[in-house]
């Protein structure tokens, strides 16, 4: 895969100016970039072979450093995009656009070549690429039609995805192996939970946070039993290019109808794994905006997926495991370990008392979903791996394995100018506040159990997932 190099400033991340504009009543545009990342965009542009009559910000991730424009060219529209992501992640997501393309030939934005013949450049220590605007495109109804067309292009495609390889210097990005890990990390998260809600318990949400988290903790008790029970183990020995990728943020924005069928946007964060998590997160998400877990809905998203992309019976075991798990619950309560006194307000508790209720209509439909299991074929893995040439005895990549993998592969060189680097400094000074204020309050929360946390790397876990969290 060809790539362009430019040299400039490194890009960061822009909230902070944003926010404070916001405060100032700026209103010049809903969604700001800064002024030098825009020069940088317009120095990429004069890389493409068409002219470019406007462009406008569609929107943008202040918090992370990514932003996306729609253009007018002498070509039609396209879309111009700033990845966030470090270049050689990019480089993985690219890879996995162009091969759905060009080999697959899935309903996915067709990426726009340079002058040069290139992908994609470097500017600024991010990737920037051009893609096809594809017209027309409309959110499917929300009903379940709607529902069953986002499964089926769902469905479709994991299986057109499988048996992609990145280009060569791409990391290889995988949560194959990562879901016990993750299952684990619920479980000790409802002990923060616990433990913050008795440290603030003059706080509105804390009292009725307290009162059912013991009944989370014991859900996610139960699935990470139940999945350590399964044959999780023997389906990741088939490997990543086996399974595919999963998209990570598929949901009623990037599944669009177009002309010709359902198209699937923004891959900017697809990964390796077993591709049935991108299937409970779609449930999961609309069972939670229904306010109820409707049986009828959940089985025929299932079918519509099934029909592009047959489930065995493994597999369905897996997504059973995965909806049992208290995920809306951790999703919305998590923030609570940032800033407890801001967080466990009345408006958290009226969310908790929506969760609770609506929890109580899950286990009935997920009993009737267990009764479907003998529909799915069972998969038989070891003739699987027979055809794969996989050894029994394989060793699996852990996930700290697969870290240093990435971390081993070639990086992409960026120019670094002593203002880029004063920012940086700065950007670090601040982190370094930040943190010293967050030790603070987490003294406040532990009280007792600071010796089981320090054991447990709270530290550590507390700030990836600050970095991985989502703008609101």
């Amino acid at each position: 895969m060809k790539k362009q190099q430019l040299e400039n400033r490194l890009i960061e991340p822009w909230v902070e100016e944003e926010l404070l504009r916001m405060e100032e009543g700026s209103e010049e545009d809903v969604f700001y970039v800064p002024d030098y990342i825009v020069q940088y965009a317009e120095e990429v542009l004069t890389h493409y072979p068409f002219s470019v009559k406007s462009m406008t910000v569609v929107t943008t991730k202040s918090d992370k450093g990514g932003a996306i424009w729609r253009l007018e060219t002498s070509d039609g529209p396209k879309s111009l995009k700033l990845l966030h992501r470090r270049p050689t992640r990019s480089l993985f997501s690219l890879g996995a656009q162009e091969y759905l393309v060009n080999v697959q030939k899935a309903n996915v934005p067709p990426i726009v070549k340079t002058k040069d013949g290139a992908n994609y450049l470097v500017a600024g220590g991010k990737c920037w690429f051009v893609a096809e605007w594809i017209e027309p495109l409309m959110p499917v109804t929300k009903d379940l039609e709607g529902a069953k067309h986002l499964c089926y292009a769902l469905g479709e495609f994991h299986r057109l995805s499988k048996g992609y390889v990145p280009p060569e210097g791409a990391e290889r990005p995988t949560r194959l192996f990562k879901w016990e890990k993750s299952f684990k990390k619920v479980v000790e998260k409802m002990d923060w939970f616990r433990n913050i809600a008795n440290a603030y318990k003059e706080m509105p949400a804390s009292s009725l946070l307290l009162s059912v988290v013991d009944q989370f903790e014991e859900q996610a008790r139960k699935g990470l039993a139940e999945l350590q029970q399964s044959r999780y183990y023997d389906l990741t020995k088939l490997g990543n290019e086996f399974w595919g990728l999963v998209h990570q943020d598929y949901g009623w924005s990037n599944g669009q109808m177009g002309a010709d069928g359902m198209w699937i946007i923004d891959l900017d964060g697809v990964a390796y794994d077993i591709p049935i998590r991108d299937l409970r997160k779609l449930i999961t998400g609309t069972m939670s905006d229904l306010f109820t877990w409707d049986i009828t809905w959940i089985r025929e998203m299932i079918q519509a997926y099934h029909k592009a992309n047959p489930i065995s019976r493994e597999v369905y075991d897996l997504l059973m495991i995965d909806l049992a798990m208290p995920n809306e619950f951790y999703k919305n309560i998590k923030e609570v370990v940032y800033e407890p006194e801001l967080f466990l307000n009345e408006e958290t508790a009226a969310l908790i008392n929506t969760i609770v209720e609506t929890d109580k209509t899950k286990w009935p439909a997920l009993e009737e979903l267990w009764k479907d299991r003998e529909k799915f074929e069972p998969m038989n893995i070891e003739q699987l791996m027979k055809d794969l040439n996989i050894q029994d005895d394989v060793v699996v990549k852990s996930a700290v394995q697969m870290k240093q993998t990435a971390l081993n592969a070639p990086q992409m060189e960026t120019a670094q100018t002593t203002e880029s680097k004063e920012s940086k400094k700065k950007k670090d000074d601040g982190k370094k506040d930040k943190k010293d204020k967050k030790n603070n309050d987490k003294d406040k929360g532990k009280k007792s159990k600071d010796k089981k946390d320090n054991k447990s790397g709270k530290g550590k876990d507390k700030k990836k997932e600050k970095e991985g969290k989502k703008k609101k």
